[in-house]
């Protein structure tokens, strides 16, 4: 009897998405099978890194070397008539970590999903350049200019796909394991009155991100619906734009990830 397929999606997320790297770390180490991935945003990114064959020990050195300093020097702003960064030096970025690869070339299946500006629709991608369409996938409206793609301008995919479950369906897996690090936009903390005390003035990028989350809530939800297993990492208090805080994020990945690991050794054994 062959062995059913399985699909891990990872969400969109900005840096709470370094979870990720903590989570593939365990199912590795616990001999979870991985036959396909999907990745929406910073879960393209991850996702892209591993697939091309990248073990959790490069791919940890690469997040965790994610300072304020790297990251400004990957901002190459420009007058802002569609965006404030051109996006060519990140692009340099992973080109000089995966190389100059096609999707055929990856070792794992991979596919990750963007926004399409004008119709407002999903965009999959799973053939051509892997660089262009992580690219594309991890573009932050307004923040970045859109990514060019067969005629198409594409922005991020956590605008109407932040987790990719669907993708993974249609690819073939028979289990998907969904990891998520979208915020809960329900319960607060706080009551209204404490939370005005105490809030800051966001800036722009937050203000962006927050409104990504608010637009791609609802997508979310039908995403971990349909997946069989939903690792959470406990990230809601990282912020946005915190990828300083890599080992952070990493380390609640782990540590969601072996909680799960009962449930997927059940699932893959029923």
């Amino acid at each position: 009897m062959s062995r059913r397929k399985v699909g891990l999606a990872l969400s969109s997320g900005a840096a709470r998405g370094l979870a990720h790297v903590g989570v593939l770390d365990v199912l590795e180490r616990n001999g979870i099978p991985i036959d396909m991935i999907a990745g929406t945003s910073i879960g393209a990114i991850i996702g892209a890194f591993y697939a091309a064959g990248k073990d959790i020990g490069e791919i940890t050195g690469i997040v965790t070397g994610l300072s304020l300093r790297k990251m400004m020097s990957l901002a190459d702003f420009t007058i802002p008539t569609n965006g404030f960064i051109k996006g060519k030096k990140i692009n340099g970025w992973l080109k000089s970590i995966i190389g100059e690869i096609d999707f055929s070339d990856l070792k794992i299946p991979f596919t990750c999903l963007a926004t399409d500006i004008s119709s407002g629709k999903e965009v999959v991608i799973k053939q051509g350049p892997v660089v262009e369409a992580v690219r594309a996938s991890s573009s932050i409206p307004i923040i970045f200019t859109p990514a060019r793609w067969q005629g198409r301008y594409l922005f991020d995919g956590g605008l109407v796909e932040p987790i990719p479950v669907r993708a993974l369906r249609e690819m073939g897996a028979d289990i998907i394991i969904a990891v998520n690090v979208v915020p809960y936009m329900g319960v607060r903390k706080k009551t209204d009155a404490e939370d005005m005390e105490t809030q800051k003035v966001p800036n722009v990028f937050s203000v962006l991100i927050r409104m990504m989350y608010i637009m791609g809530y609802q997508a979310a939800q039908a995403g971990l619906r349909e997946a069989d297993i939903v690792i959470t990492p406990e990230v809601g208090h990282i912020l946005p734009g915190n990828f300083n805080r890599a080992r952070e994020c990493i380390l609640e990945g782990k540590r969601a990830a072996r909680r799960a690991i009962p449930k997927i050794k059940r699932v893959l054994e029923a």
